[in-house]
């Protein structure tokens, strides 16, 4: 049987069950609690070093990226019907499932310089916020989210996001001037790939940064009509929550559109 660890709102987790879902791939679930810190737990951090979600295990195999998650169960259990055929095509999902590194760093930046800063300012002393970047073990990631906490949108952080979602948006808008899909003419990988960062920069109240590449909305809208975003992202994450979270990035809108517009 798989098992899954996740976090609920995360969005590589969200990425994983989609995934999951779409393959019609039974599995268990831990849900780790993200903001307790269940991810530095030590029989976590024995699956996964980098204290991230998702982690997959399979028949005793630990397999973390969520990219190389989905594909993973996609070849072994999906007869690799979600990778589209032919070489173009094929590359072309491979590429976009690579670039998933750098978007949900983007994404990434964009929440912890908004709406979790502005939470974890409200709600813990300095010592308190000093101790949980503490125990990120990526030295790296460690200084970025230091640097995002003690700047916001200011952050050299948020240029470098911006200019990511700005290619990236670009390259959908191209695609998808040609296919209904990132995969092609068939919904695939390159659209599990890439939805649940797409939807995180919607539920932040940003969708704004489409404005100019309408066919990225259009897109959304077809993936998020889909029953595996219905199961696993509108019913599970919480409608309160999610309004909350769309009206706190809500607020950070005007800032972060003059910066875009820049």
């Amino acid at each position: 049987m798989l098992r899954l660890y996740h976090g609920i709102t995360s969005v590589c987790s969200i990425k994983a069950r989609i995934g999951l879902a779409e393959m019609a791939l039974p599995y268990d679930e831990v849900i780790l609690d993200l903001q307790k810190g269940d991810q530095f737990a030590p029989d976590y951090r024995a699956l996964n070093p980098a204290a991230v979600v998702p982690t997959l295990v399979d028949d005793g195999l630990v397999v973390t990226e969520s990219s190389l998650i989905v594909e993973y169960l996609d070849r072994t259990y999906n007869d690799a019907r979600l990778m589209p055929e032919g070489r173009a095509l094929g590359v072309a999902t491979r590429h976009w499932l690579l670039r998933c590194l750098a978007i949900h760093a983007a994404v990434n930046t964009l929440t912890f310089s908004t709406v979790n800063r502005t939470r974890a300012l409200a709600t813990k002393t300095p010592d308190e916020i000093e101790a949980a970047l503490a125990k990120m073990p990526n030295p790296v990631a460690q200084a970025k989210r230091r640097d995002l906490f003690a700047n916001g949108l200011a952050s050299v952080h948020v240029a470098e996001a911006l200019a990511t979602f700005r290619a990236a948006f670009a390259d959908m808008a191209a695609t998808l001037s040609a296919h209904p899909w990132l995969s092609g003419p068939a919904f695939g990988l390159a659209d599990i790939g890439v939805i649940a960062y797409v939807d995180r920069v919607e539920r932040l109240g940003f969708e704004g940064l489409w404005h100019d590449t309408p066919a990225v909305g259009t897109w959304l809208a077809a993936m998020q009509a889909r029953p595996s975003y219905q199961s696993e992202v509108a019913a599970r994450i919480p409608a309160t929550l999610a309004e909350r979270q769309r009206t706190e990035g809500a607020a950070f809108w005007p800032e972060l559109q003059t910066i875009w517009t820049a």
